[in-house]
């Protein structure tokens, strides 16, 4: 399978090209940016113009921006107006989520991509019409949006009572908008079940987030490296594999403050994960 991997990983330090260049010589071809502003600050022409240079001249590429989640810099704690929610049903506080990934959005200005991955509610987030036509409304718009500068967006299975692998089904059933999805292996360990919610989510997958947990709290560890880890990676290989060419294995990891060379690990969680 094609290996890539989530700046998620260097997500609390500035998104530089020295970053960028680790990666390409751990020999990993694709990358997705996860926006958040203290990494990638999307409102700064600057970074992205720097960004766009050093793509525009190099073979890694850039396969996926992950929407943001908060419009702060500091993971939403400047209070309940950071959170970015495109299930909101407060009409002004949606748009405003809305507004703030359409610039994010247009990071593709200066760096082509394919996909825009994004959540549907907040974590914990409870079921109710009023959120999935909030979150329809949201999409709708969006779409038009990203379509116009040729980017797909992708739905992401996420903890919450909106967007398990049954309940983005039932949203695309209710509101037809045919998007696809992105896989997150954590996420579905938390709810369904790794090989039950792929094989409700498997035709329409298009990228994965791939990563290990206990099956309760969001880790993002290292696959095969870290003992709380409890999915079954030789299951999840094997329903991975007869769909190399659909979508790439893409690691969606968390820092770890005690690792020296996360980035060499990460080419033992690729040799692993193939191995499995």
């Amino acid at each position: 399978m094609q290996h890539a991997i989530s700046t998620h990983l260097f997500v609390n330090h500035r998104l530089t090209t020295v970053w960028l260049d680790r990666i390409w010589e751990a020999g990993i071809p694709l990358v997705e940016i996860f926006c958040a502003r203290q990494h990638l600050d999307y409102h700064n022409p600057a970074q992205l113009a720097e960004l766009g240079h050093w793509f525009r001249d190099s073979a890694l590429k850039l396969h996926a921006l992950h929407a943001p989640m908060y419009n702060d810099d500091c993971w939403g704690r400047t209070g309940p107006s950071a959170v970015i929610n495109i299930a909101e049903t407060e009409k002004i506080k949606r748009i405003a989520s809305v507004d703030e990934i359409k610039r994010a959005i247009d990071l593709v200005e200066f760096v082509p991509y394919r996909y825009l991955i994004q959540h549907v509610g907040v974590s914990g987030e409870e079921f109710s019409d009023e959120r999935i036509e909030a979150a329809f409304r949201s999409l709708d718009e969006l779409r038009v949006f990203a379509s116009h500068r040729g980017v797909e967006i992708l739905l992401e299975n996420t903890p919450n009572s909106l967007s398990s692998a049954e309940r983005l089904l039932f949203f695309m059933q209710q509101t037809h908008l045919n998007l696809h999805f992105c896989f997150d292996t954590g996420h579905a360990h938390m709810n369904e079940g790794v090989a039950t919610a792929f094989s409700l989510m498997a035709a329409q997958i298009r990228s994965t987030h791939v990563h290990d947990n206990d099956g309760k709290a969001d880790s993002h560890l290292f696959p095969l490296h870290a003992p709380e880890g409890t999915i079954n990676w030789k299951e999840t290989m094997s329903l991975f594999r007869p769909r190399a060419g659909q979508f790439p294995l893409l690691l969606e990891l968390r820092d770890v403050p005690e690792m020296e060379n996360p980035l060499k690990t990460v080419q033992d969680v690729f040799r692993k994960l193939e191995g499995a």
